[in-house]
Formats: C-alpha cells, sequence, structure tokens
C-alpha cells in the first residue's frame, strides 16, 4: 500500500507528494524535525515532542503554520490513512522558499511543513533484546546541537563508518567525553549502579524519551548522576544504554570492541526499557 503523506495541508499519495527545489530545507538543510513514536495506534510523548519542536523553531527565527492541536489532529489523520499500528512519525518543518538559492533570508517566508509515518517493530525487536556494539568517533557537529535540526551529515558518515567496521553505531566524543549517541541520548551504570549521563547544554539533544527514563528511574530509586563521562569510564561501566523516540531503550553490550556487562544486556536497561513502555501506553493519546 503506497503511504499517504502531509506536505503543506494536503495529504497525498507518496508518489505524488513533492517540495520546491528551492526550498531552503533541501538547499541549506534549513529545517527542524522530530520524531513520535506510536504503539498500538497512538502516540507516545506527543506532548513533549510538540514543546521540543517549538523550541527549535525558535531558536531558529522559525514559526509553525498552524497549531499544536492541528499538529496532534495532522498525526492521528496519518496514523489512520496508513493504518499505522506500530512505528513512528516524522515531521519536518523548513524555513521555506522564497524563489530563487541565496544564504540570506526575509521573515515572511512561508514555512514548509511535511509529515510522512514509517511502520517499524518497537516492541518485538531483535536489537533491544541483544544490545548493540558501538564505536566512538570524533563529534564534528555544529555547536548548537539542542536544536532538533534536520543537518545530519555528520551523523550519517559516523553511522556509515560504524556499519564498515561491523558495529551498529556510534558514540561520539568531544575533548575526551561523550556526547551522545549518532541518534541517540548516551548513558553509563558504574559498578555502583548509578545511572550516569551527560547533562543538557548546547552540546546534547534534549531529548524527550531521556527526560521520561530520568524521572522513572527517580521514582525507582535509581541513582541518577548528570554529568559528562569519559571513554575510559564508558569501557569499564557495568551496564551502558541508549534512547531514542523509536529505540526507547537499547543496551549497549561493546564499545570499541570491549565488552560491557560481559557482553550481555543489564539489568538497569532492561528494567527501564519495560517500564518506560509500560507507562508510555498508559500516556499515549
Amino acid at each position: 500500500m503506497e503511504r499517504t503523506v502531509y506536505v503543506n495541508g494536503k495529504y497525498l499519495p507518496e508518489s505524488q507528494a513533492s517540495v520546491s527545489v528551492f526550498d531552503r530545507g533541501f538547499l541549506f538543510a534549513d529545517a527542524v524535525y522530530e520524531v513520535t513514536a506510536v504503539l498500538d495506534g497512538k502516540l507516545i510523548d506527543q506532548a513533549g515532542h510538540l514543546a521540543r519542536l517549538k523550541r527549535s523553531a525558535t531558536e531558529l527565527g522559525m514559526v509553525l503554520p498552524c497549531s499544536e492541536q492541528e499538529l496532534i489532529q495532522i498525526h492521528h489523520q496519518l496514523i489512520e490513512k496508513n493504518q499505522l499500528v506500530e512505528g513512528g512519525i516524522y515531521l519536518q518543518l523548513t524555513r521555506g522558499n522564497e524563489g530563487d538559492r541565496d544564504f540570506s533570508f526575509s521573515d515572511g517566508i512561508k514555512p514548509t511543513l511535511v509529515l510522512f509515518t514509517q511502520a517499524r517493530n518497537l516492541i518485538e525487536n531483535d536489537t533491544a533484546q541483544q544490545g548493540i556494539k558501538v564505536i566512538s568517533v570524533e563529534d564534528i557537529r555544529w555547536r548548537r546541537r539542542d536544536i532538533k535540526t534536520t543537518c545530519l551529515l555528520p551523523a550519517c558518515l559516523a553511522k556509515h563508518i560504524a556499519h564498515q567496521a561491523g558495529a551498529d553505531d556510534v558514540w561520539m566524543l568531544e575533548n575526551g567525553v561523550v556526547t551522545e549517541g549518532g541518534s541517540s541520548n548516551a548513558y553509563i551504570v558504574d559498578q555502583l549502579g548509578r545511572v550516569i549521563t551527560r547533562p543538557l547544554s548546547q552540546d546534547i539533544l534534549h531529548g524527550i524519551t531521556r527526560a521520561s527514563l530520568l524521572q522513572m528511574a527517580q521514582d525507582l530509586d535509581i541513582t541518577i548522576i548528570e554529568r559528562p563521562f569519559t571513554l575510559q569510564e564508558a569501557y569499564a561501566a557495568q551496564e551502558a544504554f541508549i534512547s531514542s523516540a523509536t529505540a526507547f531503550v537499547w543496551p549497549v553490550i561493546a564499545i570499541d570492541e570491549h565488552r560491557i556487562g560481559g557482553g550481555q544486556p543489564g539489568p538497569v536497561a532492561r528494567k527501564l526499557r519495560e517500564i518506560y513502555i509500560e507507562i508510555a501506553r498508559s500516556r499515549a493519546i
């Protein structure tokens, strides 16, 4: 079945959907995006994703072309039209098209809004059960990683390097400490069972799943320490894991061929994934 996508107010078959070659999202990656997980045909953590979308747009001087309630309705329409039970919905907002290529832009451009669905198994997922292997690479991204832009070339190249090396993903390094994964937040569990993750700043994306996980961990009396951690600390960790909108929680079982936790998913990551899915489902809209 051909997917139905949303482009600037219209629901179209994907084969008929298009944007201008002069759109600034295409020419300059002048765009922001969000990904919302779908379970049982419902949206997970939607309020957080819409709040972050609004923040990203505001930081770049973009204006949302419709209200938050209208965006929720568009998401639900796409779920219905595509009969999506489990997967994700991608939203991309670009600054728009002024009719030609120019680095400068005016404030009155009409933004471009695109949404599309992807069906995938989020719950019965072999990767979540087996864990992933990552390699470390230098973080070469720009210095406003807190803004969720579509400028993802560094992450694409890093993931390609990982796959060529027989790994699943990367952990990126800056000045000897881990920033985050290729498209995820990064965590370790030390020998005392404490979860350590980098604090929020302009150096990392403010993960929506991350925020939920940290609250759940506190509710489970798991100690959370928000501070930078080094690659050597990660090598010596009792556990490691990542979080993202559609992965939820995936254990990391090896970093640069250093086995973590004996090369098996650990209990903290497994517990947080289980609790997150349970609570997220109960709050889905």
